[in-house]
């Protein structure tokens, strides 16, 4: 690297500069207030951990996104969260151990190997919530609801859900019999929604008739409401298990469409976009014209088991620099002050009590804020007194 380029940043990592920074950290403040209105609690999990701790549980697809370090202490590998997911299962699990119902929230830096989209980045900043030790539908319309309410006090409207559920695949695949590299390979199809290379391969497998029309129609049962009727009578066949679960996507989808009207709904019902330790529900939020989620979720009930306690659990997580982007968050900031430079006691003092009643006081070090401050500090008849400044 030539001594020009020095001031480069790795591709995929930003930074923020004061106006941004500045959005940040009001929105994050504002969005973990509205999580402790709903009864979750902050948790702070380490940047990093033991790897083996980290990736427990998480699946190979989130272990790619990990970045990996040795231990200089004690020569282990270590891995840089590239999610905040196990981390938070672990203290449920093994920190916490309440036995009821366990409400937690986050927000900080992760980083991860490779940016998630075309336009995304990686280093985002992840706020999200968890909630253990409820397998009901209830609680999965809670956590949905609240990443909802989220992304409308960052200022985001026409949103479009999109959900699907892990059963409907996975269901399918189980009543096929097929091996496990079968089942792979239909499962890139289905991530890419390579409909053609998927027919052709589906063709050549050594299914039933039925069951070839279950695989290639998974992909294609994406769209709106009438998704769910056409679901339900096209994999009629299947089982229990897949009915079940388009069943609830019908009931989440009626409640959600009565306490969000305007909130557009779609179903992809082949959707393998979330980390494989999803086991039910999937959720995921989107704005027009921005083609990454903006926030996604799910359920994820067997994760802290790996952990010494297997609890259902529901959860969703967003990028707040991604929120600030989509929007112009408004920062409410202070009266600003010029101040002359403390040097006696009196100025200090005055300079201290107006900090107290919340101003924003600068020190007078050179010219800078000349134009840009609301009041100057200054000297009349013996008493420190604000003045308002010449614009």
């Amino acid at each position: 690297m030539t001594l020009a380029d020095r001031w480069l940043l790795p591709e995929g990592v930003d930074e923020a500069l004061p106006k941004k920074a500045a959005q940040i950290e009001h929105l994050r403040r504002a969005l973990l207030n509205l999580h402790e209105s709903w009864g979750y609690r902050l948790v702070i999990p380490p940047l990093l951990e033991y790897l083996d701790s980290l990736l427990t549980g998480a699946g190979s697809d989130l272990e790619i996104e990990t970045f990996k370090v040795i231990d200089q202490l004690s020569g282990r590998l270590l891995g840089i969260r590239a999610d905040f997911t196990s981390q938070v299962s672990r203290i449920d699990a093994h920190c916490l151990k309440g036995e009821g119902v366990q409400r937690l929230s986050y927000c900080g830096s992760v980083l991860r190997t490779m940016p998630a989209g075309l336009d995304g980045t990686r280093s985002p900043i992840q706020l999200g919530a968890e909630l253990y030790g409820h397998g009901g539908v209830e609680s999965d319309i809670e956590v949905l609801s609240l990443m909802l309410e989220t992304l409308n006090v960052a200022g985001l409207n026409n949103l479009v859900l999109d959900l699907g559920h892990v059963d409907v695949v996975r269901g399918v695949l189980g009543a096929c019999r097929l091996s496990k590299d079968q089942e792979a390979r239909l499962t890139e199809f289905y991530k890419a929604k390579d409909l053609p290379e998927l027919d052709a391969y589906v063709s050549e497998l050594d299914v039933t008739e039925e069951q070839a029309g279950w695989l290639v129609l998974l992909p294609r049962l994406c769209g709106g409401a009438d998704v769910l009727d056409r679901a339900a009578a096209g994999l009629s066949g299947v089982g229990g298990s897949v009915l079940d679960a388009i069943a609830l996507l019908g009931e989440v989808s009626a409640l959600i469409s009565r306490r969000y009207p305007d909130v557009g709904l779609h179903f992809d019902l082949s959707d393998l976009v979330s980390y494989s330790y999803h086991t039910g529900l999937l959720f995921a939020a989107y704005v027009p014209g921005h083609g990454n989620a903006i926030a996604r979720g799910g359920r994820y009930n067997n994760i802290g088991e790996v952990f010494g306690r297997s609890r259902p659990a529901t959860g969703f997580s967003t990028d707040v620099k991604a929120l600030v982007a989509l929007v112009d968050f408004e920062v409410v900031t202070p009266k600003t002050v010029l101040a002359p430079i403390c040097a006696n006691d009196g100025v200090w003092k005055a300079v201290k009590a107006l900090r107290l009643e919340g101003y924003r006081v600068v020190e007078a070090l050179d010219d800078a804020w000349a134009g840009h401050v609301d009041f100057v500090l200054k000297l009349v008849d013996d008493i420190w007194q604000l003045v308002p400044a010449e614009k």
